[in-house]
């Protein structure tokens, strides 16, 4: 199959595209990770509980995860760049009122604190997942898994720097992550809109029954690798962003790490993430035994991790553990993007791309309450109940990740279209 048609020709200047389109998520993700190192701050200063806190987590993703397919099913009808400029603008937006109402509202400000988290919420929705289906309109082959790899690892990289980023910002003011969340989304607003260019056809022409009966076709006859790699990339982000919360509490508590010195370590792990996501997609390309092979392998990583945590008695084999955790969600995450992103055309790819995009902001959402809740109980509880999670998430890939063994079965990357259209060829 030829890498381009006619009608698509390769995009120029490719990595000041896809640096432009990693921008998204990497400032997507600053939304919660900037936050952890300062949330023993804002607990301290609003006088709040550790459950109470995690909710500035839980109410930016938790929308996010709802609107998410709201905001696909409108990249699919009117394109990406509509859904994503507007997005990024409301993520900025909800740091104004964050920000303003810890200024003004002082003691009271946390009711107003999570409204803001709520707006970025709702922006965050139009952002990270519907710039990875952007990535499958413009980008083939191995630059679509080189793109989908640079845009997770951009997200890790976002992990990275957002613990030394929050923590140094905290310095300044507990509130002052919240300042920063608009000044950082001007630049990108301005790559987006001058650097990306859509593919012309990107909008779905077909009656919102068509396009819905056409999802729903795709949806059954992959539910299988679909449902499996959403639930893989909700248990591993939720495993991360568990490990992370309860990583800033225990270095408080039994290290006595504050400001940057936090940071810095809180950062380890997510650069194992982020380094192994880059060179992951490079290594991928379209070859999907090879996907599901890491897939398999990352998440019985992550589990044979998770299980020796709670027994690791010394400090060096124990960020040791904690940063193969952060290797296992490298290897997995790129695969299910490229693959997720891959199984279906472009006029269905927002949707499908989408719902992914949710159960990922449900993990998020869900690791650091869960988190918050386990550690009351026993952190080998904790640990032993993420790695049976990890554990079910590899199982089930290895049952329904099916790796392509013949022409007739590249499902993964050919998409059979309906009558009532003609083949994408660009998929």
């Amino acid at each position: 199959m030829a890498e381009y048609t006619a009608s698509q020709k390769p995009v120029k200047n490719f990595w000041l595209v896809v640096s432009a389109l990693a921008g998204v998520p990497f400032i997507m993700v600053l939304g919660n990770s900037m936050l952890i190192p300062v949330l023993p701050d804002i607990r301290n200063a609003l006088n709040l509980t550790p459950v109470q806190v995690s909710l500035l987590i839980t109410l930016f993703s938790v929308p996010a995860g709802l609107i998410i397919p709201v905001a696909g099913f409108l990249s699919d009808r009117y394109g990406r760049k509509v859904v994503i400029i507007p997005g990024l603008i409301l993520y900025g937006l909800g740091g104004v009122v964050a920000a303003a109402a810890a200024i003004l509202m002082g003691q009271l400000a946390f009711p107003g604190i999570l409204a803001g988290r709520i707006l970025q919420g709702l922006g965050a929705a139009g952002t990270a997942p519907i710039a990875m289906a952007l990535c499958g309109d413009l980008f083939r082959g191995k630059e679509r898994s080189r793109s989908l790899g640079t845009i997770e690892s951009s997200n890790g990289l976002g992990k990275v720097v957002s613990p030394i980023l929050g923590a140094a910002i905290g310095l300044i003011t507990w509130y002052a992550a919240f300042i920063f969340f608009p000044v950082i989304v001007i630049p990108i607003v301005v790559a987006m809109w001058l650097l990306v260019k859509e593919p012309g056809s990107n909008q779905s022409k077909q009656k919102v029954t068509a396009y819905l009966k056409s999802f729903a076709r795709v949806f059954k006859e992959k539910k299988g690798l679909l449902l499996s790699a959403y639930l893989a990339g909700a248990i591993a982000l939720m495993v991360l962003f568990g490990v992370l919360f309860y990583l800033s509490e225990f270095l408080e508590q039994q290290h006595g790490l504050f400001g940057i010195q936090k940071g810095l370590v809180l950062a380890i792990p997510v650069l194992f993430m982020s380094v192994t996501s880059f060179a992951t997609g490079f290594i991928i390309k379209k070859k999907k035994s090879l996907m599901r092979l890491l897939v398999i392998t990352g998440l019985g990583v992550m589990t044979a991790s998770l299980i020796f945590l709670p027994l690791a008695t010394n400090v060096i084999l124990y960020f040791v553990a904690i940063s193969i955790v952060g290797v296992g969600t490298g290897l997995v995450l790129p695969c299910l993007n490229t693959l997720v992103t891959s199984s279906a055309s472009i006029e269905e790819r927002g949707l499908i791309t989408s719902f992914y995009g949710s159960v990922r902001f449900f993990g998020v959402a869900l690791g650091p309450p869960l988190y918050g809740f386990l550690m009351a109980r026993g952190i080998g509880l904790m640990f032993w109940s993420s790695a049976g999670l990890s554990l079910l998430g590899a199982v089930l890939a290895f049952i329904f990740i099916k790796a392509g063994k013949s022409q007739q079965q590249r499902a993964m990357f050919v998409f059979v279209p309906s009558p009532a259209r003609k083949p994408d060829k660009r998929d």
